[in-house]
């Protein structure tokens, strides 16, 4: 006898998606209402917000998200490509995992906000208007590090001994067990991490441009509209920032479920 079967994950997230914009609705309505005698409204709902967005215009939001999405972008990179390094290394230098273990979590337990306050000093903000924020790339890429780096570090060491010692058998070192084995064994866990650092990157670029040194970016236009009250075009900026980092989580979820058939049953490595 076959047990029940689970909710279909497609019908979860639109159950989900329904569920949020549901209580953000009621909030808006019962627990945030204006105050008499003024126009300015703390949480407006869902279709004020989706109105705002449609008589501004995408291409009025594009303007500056497209230097966030950069800085979030370049910060992914090399956050997540220096995890991947270290995390390669240990497999072939055994000895030293604890150190980079360590910096992984001393990474993690650094204060953002004072350490943004430092790279604010060290790194400046952008050469010219408009160019990403030194700041916010550092900060994106400090983000996503501890994620990747233990990801990778467990999914590496996951591998079957049973290939190891095959790989071994027929002359092949450390090296080669990475690239033949650990690296296949990794993939999921790998790309889970990318999956998570997607909208963490994102997060930590707009940390970094709240810090100041950029003259167009979401952060920079978060404090402008908070300074004018306009609640409105605020909550907005979020909810569109909420989409991008969606969009970016599930498409890292799309090439995870490509790249790695044999995880949900779909095929075989």
């Amino acid at each position: 006898m076959n047990g029940a079967r689970g909710i279909p994950g497609w019908v979860a997230n639109i159950l989900g998606i329904v569920g949020l914009g549901l209580g953000w609705w009621l909030f808006s309505v019962l627990a945030f209402r204006p105050d008499p005698g003024t126009t300015y409204d703390p949480v407006p709902s869902p279709l004020a917000v989706g109105r705002q967005i449609l008589d501004d215009g995408f291409s009025a939001y594009w303007d500056f998200f497209s230097v966030t999405i950069n800085e979030a972008a370049v910060g992914f990179l090399w956050g997540n490509g220096l995890a991947l390094l270290l995390a390669a290394t240990v497999l072939l230098v055994p000895r030293l995992e604890p150190v980079v273990v360590q910096v992984a979590v001393v990474t993690y337990c650094l204060p953002i906000v004072a350490v943004g306050g430092i790279a604010i000093v060290a790194l400046g903000g952008a050469n010219t208007p408009g160019d990403p924020s030194k700041t916010a790339i550092f900060l994106a890429a400090l983000s996503v590090f501890f994620t990747t780096v233990v990801g990778a570090l467990l999914g590496f060491k996951a591998a079957d001994r049973a290939s190891l010692d095959v790989v071994r058998v027929f002359g092949g070192g450390r090296l080669r067990q990475l690239v033949k084995v650990r690296l296949v064994a990794a993939l999921p866990a790998i790309l889970n991490a990318l999956q998570v650092a997607v909208p963490t990157s994102l997060l930590g670029a707009v940390l970094g441009e709240y810090m100041g040194a950029t003259d167009r970016s979401v952060g920079i236009t978060l404090i402008r509209l908070q300074g004018q009250l306009d609640s409105v075009r605020v909550w907005a900026v979020f909810l569109l920032c909420a989409l991008v980092a969606l969009v970016g989580y599930a498409v890292f979820g799309l090439l995870a479920r490509l790249a790695t058939p044999w995880v949900s049953g779909r095929g075989t490595a």
